[in-house]
Formats: structure tokens, sequence, C-alpha cells
């Protein structure tokens, strides 16, 4: 039987410059094709070319085929690959709010691929449409048809861009990243849905990822990308269980493990290299590590936090969403409490009463026994040198037009540290080469980096006013799972070296247990579960976190 998709010898340039090389593989019809690799391995480039999407002005196929259907698709003409894209080959992208008009209604977005690819009625359309929102299992489906993107979370929307990809049944889905920036109760639905559609209509998909524990829950065969080039592919459990590239390992081995605790990740660099596995914390070391943190006083004590908020429902009605509810808890000097829970449980906006960006309604929160919460505006701004935050998205937490340096130095500026530019500048490039980058960076802009590097920035830029309690909100979970152990083992490093405490907030629970002494599980404002990491992970106490640790991809 002929595969679906024949990818052939495929090199593809960009400005006459190759970024995919030589790469080979088929899918065959009905099954899940797994493709793995970093940020800039070629997974993209591979994807876009298939669907003929590649740049046409600046990039171009250099040598090789792709055959869809057993028909050479490589030279199609724009007309040609429109009739094919959202027909017969489809796409799911990996961050559903840009891949939705946010100016018009989901229904009618879904109805606009019906309308371009198929004869029926406008009635005929739109029950089509409410048929396919069941089929992706959405709730109040009439709701959902005349909401705006906005309206809806993560996993609502994309079930709507799940739902507009096999509109029109195509024979190949590619999905790419589709449950990157998902929460993993989340993402554990989205795959289920994927493999449940991909047997009732009986497609292909090809399924990628940077993760291969997710690709493992997925995938029949899975490909190994790095550097635009091809490095191993077998079938999934083969690949897992016997992986021939040190490439391949590492990817693996690079994400946290849920058995053991290592006192640093191996890197990409350390599987190339072969430097030897880290060594295992033990059960002893970590107690007698938290006999010595727990018997000092707390750095920070939550007494009953809350806070409310309103939202307009109509002319004269408000609709009440308590987002914080009576939450109590203390962290100590040099721990890491880790803070999980699913979108909208109420995790940064308790972090945000912690930074005072928004007040508490009730409650105390006391930092070195201080309640903050009354504090003047002038003591504020001096507290803020002590606790500070690490963003989710380095980018969007940089200015694009001030230089690295500048970025640096500009809070030490504010805050009046030091007695000279030339002393800040020499600290800021301390910092930049404590947190493994070159002076010469020093100059450059952030769009001049990869996203590894630019939290980096993001870490020196936080650390630069010397704080105490540093709040990480989601600040691994956009990175590569090799950048990713890169960045947990630098902050891990800081805080052995500065004593840094952190709030470490993530949905990635395995990331939250390599990280975390304690664990705060929070679910609709409300502290479900609070004690060890460890013992929480291997017996947890509520049925809400159970729910959570069950929904880890664990891989093969």
């Amino acid at each position: 039987m002929n595969p679906v998709l024949k990818v052939t010898d495929l090199s593809v340039a960009f400005n006459n410059k190759n970024v995919l090389h030589h790469i080979s593989f088929s899918l065959p019809a009905n099954s899940i094709l797994g493709v793995v690799g970093e940020s800039g391995s070629g997974k993209s480039v591979t994807s876009l070319a298939i669907m003929g999407l590649l740049p046409h002005k600046i990039a171009q196929i250099t040598t090789g085929s792709i055959e869809f259907l057993g028909a050479d698709i490589t030279n199609y003409t724009y007309n040609q690959f429109k009739s094919l894209r959202g027909n017969d080959i489809a796409m799911i992208f990996q961050e559903p709010m840009s891949a939705l008009n946010p100016s018009m209604k989901c229904g009618p977005q879904v109805a606009e691929v019906l309308k371009t690819h198929t004869d029926f009625t406008t009635s005929v359309i739109k029950q089509k449409v409410l048929d396919l929102f069941k089929k992706v299992k959405l709730p109040n489906i009439e709701r959902i048809y005349n909401s705006y993107p906005h309206e809806l979370s993560g996993g609502q929307k994309q079930r709507i861009v799940i739902a507009m990809a096999i509109a029109c049944k195509p024979k190949l889905l590619i999905a790419d990243e589709p449950t990157t920036a998902l929460d993993v109760t989340v993402q554990k639905e989205i795959i289920a849905l994927l493999k449940e559609l991909q047997l009732e209509q009986q497609m292909s998909i090809m399924f990628i990822s940077h993760d291969l524990a997710l690709v493992a829950d997925i995938a029949d065969t899975t490909m190994v990308m790095y550097q635009g080039k091809l490095i191993e592919q077998k079938p999934t459990a083969q690949l897992f269980n016997n992986p021939t590239a040190n490439y391949t390992k590492a990817l693996i081995y690079a994400r946290p493990s849920l058995k053991e605790r290592l006192f640093r990740l191996p890197t990409i660099n350390d599987f190339l290299n072969s430097t030897p596995k880290s060594n295992v914390i033990t059960a002893s070391e970590r107690k007698e590590k938290h006999q010595k943190l727990y018997a000092q006083p707390p750095i920070l004590e939550i007494k009953n936090a809350s806070k409310t908020f309103f939202t307009k429902t109509g002319w004269f009605t408000t609709t009440e969403f308590k987002a914080v509810d009576k939450v109590n808890f203390s962290i100590y000097e040099g721990e890491t409490l880790g803070l999980v829970g699913e979108s909208g449980c109420g995790k940064s906006t308790l972090g945000n009463l912690i930074l005072r960006l928004t007040k508490a309604d009730e409650g105390n929160i006391k930092y070195r026994g201080v309640d903050i919460s009354s504090l003047s505006r002038r003591k504020m701004r001096e507290l803020r040198k002590e606790i500070q935050l690490i963003f989710q998205d380095p980018f969007a937490s940089l200015n694009p037009r001030m230089t690295v340096g500048k970025a640096i130095i500009e809070p030490m500026k504010a805050h009046k540290l030091y007695n000279s530019d030339k002393e800040r500048k020499e600290k800021a490039i301390e910092l930049l080469e404590r947190v493994g980058l070159s002076v010469s960076y020093f100059n450059r802009y952030p769009h001049e980096f990869s996203g590894g590097q630019r939290q980096r920035i993001g870490i020196a830029r936080t650390i630069a006013l010397q704080p105490k309690l540093i709040i990480c909100d989601e600040s691994v979970s956009a990175l590569d799972i090799s950048v990713q152990a890169q960045v947990l083992n630098l902050l891990n490093e800081l805080k052995e070296r500065y004593h840094f405490t952190y709030i470490f907030i993530s949905h990635d629970l395995a990331v939250v247990k390599y990280m975390a002494d304690q664990l705060l599980v929070m679910n609709q404002g409300r502290i479900e579960e609070h004690g060890d990491a460890d013992m929480i992970y291997s017996h947890p106490q509520k049925k809400y976190t159970q729910k959570l640790i069950d929904a880890i991809p664990k891989g093969i």
C-alpha cells in the first residue's frame, strides 16, 4: 500500500543558505508519525514545505521531492496548493489565538473552511460546524458558535482549531506543537481527542513536538531532527527503549524524572560530550536539608489571603469571581515552593498579591514579619528590590529598542544601586557571565537571541537587584526540553550561590517536582493540597491532585 506522504532527499534553503539537509521519510495511511527536536531543528520548515507555505521570496526547495497520495506536489502552483490545503491536508498551529481571527466569531470561522471547499447551503454548513464542535467535545456548542476567541479558554480555542482542521476530513493532518501552551490535564485531553479522531476518520497525523514523552503517548513511529538533519527514525517503543543517537538520549533524559531527583539535569552537551550522569539526591540528604530550612522563621507568611474580581454581564448585573479564596501558607529562606494547578486556579493572582501588583481584599501578607498590604508607596518601592519576578515570556518582558546591557542596568539605576554607570556596567557584564552569556552580548538587542538566551537575560535582569524572594511565573514553559534543563540548572546554581528563595509557578508538574521542596496545589482559588513535594507525588491525598499527576506524559 502506498504511503499517504513520502518525502525524499528534501533540502530547503533560506536566502541560499541550507536549513534542511536531505530529509527522507514516509507516513503510512492511518498512522501517526511523531517529529521531535529543539527549536531550529527543521521540524516546522519541513511541515511548511509539505503545506506549500514556505515564504516564496526567500525560501526554496533545492533538492528532493514531496509526494502526497502518489502525486508529486513539490512544485505545485499557488492555486493547486489552495485546493489541497484545508481539504486534503490540514494543519493545527501551536498558538490557537494567532490561528483564529480575533474579530470574528468562532462558528463562522470554521464555516469558512466548508464554504471554500464544499457546495453545502448555509444552514447545512452551520449544522456541520455544530456537529464538529460536538465531535471535538466542546460544551454549550451554540454558545461557542457565537463566541469570540477571547471569550474561550486555551483548551477550547485549541479544540476550535482542531474542528477547523478536520472539517473537510483531510487525509493528512499536521499538528505543529498543538499542546505546548496548555495545562497538563487539557494537554492529555487534546492528545486523546487527536487519537480518537485519527481512528474515526482514518487519517494520518504528523505530530510535531519538542517533548519526546508526549510524542510517546500518541505516535506509532518517531523521527528525531537536529540542526536540519534527520538523526534517527524508529517505531516509537523501540526509539524509547533503545535510542541510538546521543542526541535522542539527551532529549529523553533532559526532562526531569518523576522517579528520582538529580542534583543537576543532564543537558544536550552532557550527552554529546559523554559527561557522566549527575548524582541522585537521597531521601536522607533531602530530609537533613529540610530540617535546617524549617528550623528558621519564615521569610513570607500568607494568612487568609483573598481576592475577588467582578465582571459586568449586563447593564445592571455583575458576576463575582473569587480568584484567591482564604489561602494560607509560609515559605522559608532558601526554599523553593512549587505552586501548581490548572489555568484559572489563582496561581498568577496569588503571585500578584505577593508582589502587591494587585491588592488583597482580605487577609495578611507578611514579609520578614512586616505586613506589606499596608506599606506606603516609598516603603513598597524599597521592598521591590527584595521581591522580584521572572516572567513567562522573556521577549515580551524586554524592551525591543533597548540593548541587553541597558536592560540589565536599568533596574540598578531605578533603585540607585552602585555609585556610577561604570560600576553598574561592570556588574551587568558580571551578571551576563554568571548566567552563561558572553560579554559580546552586552550591546545586542533582544531579537538577536534565542528563547533560552532571552530567558537567561531576563534572569540576569531580575538578580541585578540582589533580591531575596523570586517568583518564577511559568518561566520555563515556553522553552525546549534541553534549554529548559539548562535554565533549571542555572536557577538552582544561583539559588545556592545567592541564597535565593523561589516561588515556582508552573502547569508542568514534572518540572515543579524537580525544583520544589514543598508543593502547593491550587484549585478554584483554594489550596487543595500542601506538603512535601515528593510525598504528594508518591501519595496524593486529593482526587484533583491525582488527576494532575495522572495527566503527566509518562513516555514508555
